[in-house]
C-alpha cells in the first residue's frame, strides 16, 4: 500500500509500506479520504520538527471503511462505515482524572505525535472509533474531525438561540463554526479581510464583512442595536483579531478563543474588566461534539460539498498541499485509495 510521508521542511514523500494488522483491541480501516488542516501545513513548514517522528505519516481528518478487527473487538465489524477521533489519552494525569480526557497532559494526537491516515490502510485502536451512516458520503464524512472542532467551540460558547455570535477570521475553521452556530440559532456575522474567503461565505448563506473597512465599531452597534456581540469566536490568529472580538462584545459577553497565536498576543483586560467578559479556551473535542458533528454533516447543515475545493490522489499529495498553501482553497482531501 501507499502512505504519504512527511521527511523534513517542505518536503513529502509517497512510500510504500506493509498494512499493519490489528492487535488485541485494534482495528484495520481502508482509508478512503484524508483532508489536510492548518496543522499539517505548519508541519510542512517545519515548524513542529521537534514534535514529529520522521518518516511522519500526517492527517487526522478522515473517513474509511473496517476491513479487519483484532481480539477483543466485539462493537465493530469489517464493512461499518468510520471516522476516527484522533486522540489517545493516558487516563492517569491529572486532566484525564477530572474527566477531561480531550485535553490530557500526555495527549497522543494520531497524525502528528503518532502516524495519521494519510495511507491506504491505518490500525488504530476501537476506542477512538466513531460510526458514520450509510446517508453520508465519505468524501463529505472527512470533514467531521474540523466540525467538531466548530461544535466544540461553540458548546464552549454556551452559545443560546437568537444570540450574536461574531466570528473573527473566515477561514475553514472559522466558516464550520459560524455553520455550526447558524444550526444552533445563532445570529452569525463573519468578519475576513480576505475578498475571496468573504465571497465564499456568502456563498454558503452567510454575511460577512471586512473589518478594515469603515467603522468596524459602528457597523457592530448597528448589528447589535448598540449592545454589542453575545459572543466572538476569535479564529484568526492575529492580534488585531483578539482586539476586534474583544472591543465587539456586549456587557458579560464571552470571547472563545480559538486559534493558535503564534506568538502571546497582548489582551485588553481593561474591557475584560469594564465589562465583565468572560475568555474561554476551546480546545480539540470531545466524543460528544464529534457525533454532533456527523449528524451535522448528515442533516446538510454543513455545506460540505463546497467546503470541498479540490479531491487529490495520494501520489498527487505535494499538489494538494501546495493547493491549500496558495490560498485558492478551502478545504483540499486526499483520495487515500487513488495512487495515480
Amino acid at each position: 500500500m501507499h502512505a504519504a510521508t512527511y521527511v523534513g521542511a517542505k518536503t513529502l514523500t509517497v512510500i510504500e509500506k506493509e498494512p499493519e494488522l490489528p492487535g488485541r483491541g485494534q482495528v484495520q480501516i481502508d482509508v478512503a479520504y484524508t483532508g489536510i488542516c492548518g496543522t499539517d501545513l505548519h508541519i510542512f513548514h517545519g515548524d513542529m520538527d521537534a514534535r514529529v517522528t520522521l518518516p511522519a505519516v500526517l492527517g487526522h481528518e478522515m473517513s474509511g471503511t473496517i476491513v479487519a478487527v483484532g481480539e477483543g473487538v466485539n462493537d465493530w465489524s469489517p464493512g461499518d462505515l468510520v471516522t476516527v477521533i484522533p486522540l489517545v489519552w493516558d487516563g492517569t494525569c491529572p486532566a484525564c482524572r477530572a474527566g477531561y480526557n480531550h485535553i490530557c497532559h500526555n495527549l497522543d494526537f494520531l497524525g502528528i505525535d503518532s502516524p495519521g491516515s494519510m495511507q491506504a490502510s491505518w490500525t488504530v485502536p476501537q476506542e477512538v472509533l466513531v460510526a458514520l451512516p450509510p446517508s453520508l458520503s465519505l468524501e463529505h464524512a472527512a470533514l467531521a474531525e474540523p466540525t467538531a472542532v466548530a461544535v466544540h467551540d461553540v458548546r464552549r460558547a454556551s452559545l443560546l438561540e437568537g444570540e450574536k455570535a461574531l466570528v473573527v477570521g473566515g477561514g475553514p475553521i472559522g466558516l464550520l463554526i459560524a455553520c455550526v452556530a447558524r444550526a444552533a440559532g445563532g445570529d452569525v456575522l463573519v468578519l475576513e479581510v480576505s475578498e475571496t474567503r468573504r465571497a465564499f461565505a456568502e456563498t454558503i448563506g452567510l454575511r460577512a464583512l471586512d473589518p478594515t473597512s469603515g467603522d468596524l465599531d459602528a457597523l457592530v452597534a448597528e448589528w447589535t442595536a448598540d449592545a454589542g456581540a453575545d459572543v466572538a469566536f476569535e479564529v484568526s490568529g492575529a492580534a488585531a483579531g483578539i482586539e476586534t472580538a474583544i472591543q465587539s462584545l456586549a456587557v458579560r459577553g464571552r470571547i472563545v478563543v480559538v486559534a493558535i497565536h503564534a506568538s502571546p498576543p497582548p489582551v485588553n483586560l481593561f474591557r475584560v474588566f469594564w465589562r465583565e467578559l468572560t475568555l474561554i479556551g476551546a480546545r480539540v473535542y470531545e466524543r460528544r461534539d464529534f457525533e454532533e458533528a456527523v449528524a451535522l454533516l448528515a442533516s446538510g447543515a454543513i455545506p460540505a460539498e463546497q467546503l470541498i475545493t479540490r479531491v487529490e490522489a495520494l501520489g498527487d499529495v505535494a499538489n494538494a498541499f501546495a493547493e491549500l498553501e496558495s490560498g485558492r482553497a478551502m478545504k483540499v482531501l486526499i483520495d487515500c485509495q487513488s495512487s495515480d
